[in-house]
């Protein structure tokens, strides 16, 4: 399945109140962000650099696999519904991002309507693009 990697791409208004409550990463190698099925800990800001996100099986077989790119926030499903992440995500060497824990990401929400719609738009485009992906298989 071929996913559209900008559905996972965020209006700069978000990502500047984001980028203010994250912790900077720099990836000197590569780095696991988060497993699939792990709880969800917070989101993170993809700033430079390239991430893969993948999805597998029950069998360990890779069902899809994209590159985010710059712009992008890694994470935010899991996090909004409190479910385990969905996919895995491993930061490139170079890679360069932002974390924002859950509380952060939590408060962000419930002190800014526009942001938390903002949030929700970018759930929507990965839906959308999830089902579009689906339609081609």
């Amino acid at each position: 399945m071929k996913l559209d990697p900008s559905a996972f791409a965020a209006d700069p208004e978000l990502i500047q109140a984001l980028e203010k409550r994250s912790y900077p990463i720099v990836c000197a190698t590569e780095r696991v962000l988060f497993k699939q099925g792990e709880a969800p800990v917070g989101v993170y800001i993809l700033r430079q650099g390239q991430t893969t996100l993948t999805m597998t099986s029950a069998t360990g077989e890779e069902i899809m696999s994209i590159q985010a790119q710059p712009g992008a926030l890694l994470g935010l499903p899991g996090l909004i519904s409190d479910q385990p992440y969905t996919l895995s995500a491993i930061a490139h060497a170079g890679a360069r991002l932002g974390f924002v824990p859950r509380d952060e990401l939590t408060n962000l929400m419930r002190s800014d309507a526009l942001l938390a719609l903002k949030m929700l738009q970018v759930l929507a485009a990965e839906v959308s693009a999830a089902r579009r992906a689906l339609l081609e298989c």
